[in-house]
């Protein structure tokens, strides 16, 4: 999912082996199912079909449905099929890749119609038939959802706590080593690698969008991969970052996107619309707090809500 991933269990050495080589296996799986940088992964092949109704697995029906809810959740601020605009501007490519290339000769498409309610969805067969010319991009769920399928597996494996986190998206519950909660460091966007804040957090998730990391060269200028939906370019809201504490990750990812791209008024409104708290980082550093989000903060400022 081009992203680096930390597995950390509480359970006796002997056992955690053999726990966490299920992690890797289910891991590969996803991507397998999820990128659409794999030609022959389950998404390539749904979105090569659409206008068809394809069998897909319960992996896939499951996190398409739940990309879909965002949606809807998010008045269309999250949209999951805006593939075709990312590719037109330049994201066709993984990051690694992107590293190296000259400046991309980024295309227009203009606004495409989203059509998510249009999409047909068979619970009982596992079925989706999308409109013609509908594609899917999981980039902005997809490793949350990782990271809530991963915490169910190792809690059904018998550890007593866990923390993965996948590329920034981090899922936590039950028992740490030393007992208490769960320490999460925030990240500056401004100067990776220093902490901005330490959050506590007892079970849950914490995910962050940021338009700082995901970046690229074009022929009229830096791109980023986080789209306003209502232009079809990336989002120029004011806002660097949006860091969300929520039950489950997948749920905080696209909720911290919408609220990265609807901006701070609006993105702070939404997020506490969803009985979310986070953390919003303007452009020119400003701090701006949703919901509870300073009940959770054990170490750093408290920010001004």
């Amino acid at each position: 999912m081009g992203s680096d991933c930390v597995v950390r269990v509480v359970v006796d050495d002997d056992r955690a082996e053999p726990i966490l080589d299920r992690v890797e296996t289910r891991m590969r799986d996803l991507e397998q199912r999820w990128s659409r940088f794999i030609d022959n992964s389950e998404l390539s092949q749904l979105n090569r079909h659409a206008g068809d109704p394809v069998f897909v697995s319960p992996e896939m029906f499951a996190v398409v449905a739940l990309a879909i809810d965002a949606w809807k959740a998010t008045d269309g601020l999250f949209d999951p099929t805006l593939l075709d605009v990312l590719r037109e501007i330049g994201y066709n490519d993984t990051f690694d890749e992107l590293a190296d290339r000259d400046p991309f000769q980024a295309n227009e498409l203009g606004v495409p119609a989203t059509e998510l309610d249009s999409v047909v969805l068979d619970v009982r067969s596992s079925l989706i038939h999308a409109p013609l010319g509908l594609h899917f991009d999981l980039g902005g769920i997809g490793k949350g959802q990782a990271a809530d399928l991963l915490f169910a597996q190792v809690i059904e494996d018998g550890v007593s706590g866990a923390c993965l986190d996948l590329g920034g998206d981090i899922r936590v519950g039950g028992e740490t080593v030393e007992g208490g909660g769960w320490a999460i460091v925030i990240d500056d966007p401004f100067a990776p690698g220093v902490d901005l804040a330490v959050l506590g957090l007892e079970a849950g998730s914490v995910t962050t969008s940021s338009r700082l990391r995901r970046k690229w060269s074009t022929t009229t200028g830096e791109a980023h991969h986080l789209i306003d939906p209502k232009t079809a370019q990336p989002s120029r809201s004011g806002l660097a970052s949006v860091t969300v504490i929520a039950a489950h990750a997948a749920w905080g990812e696209a909720h911290a996107k919408a609220a990265l791209i609807a901006g701070a008024v609006a993105g702070r409104a939404l997020l506490e619309r969803a009985g979310l708290s986070g953390l919003l980082i303007s452009d020119d550093g400003q701090l701006i707090t949703a919901g509870q989000f300073n009940d959770f903060v054990v170490e750093g400022p408290t920010l001004n809500s």
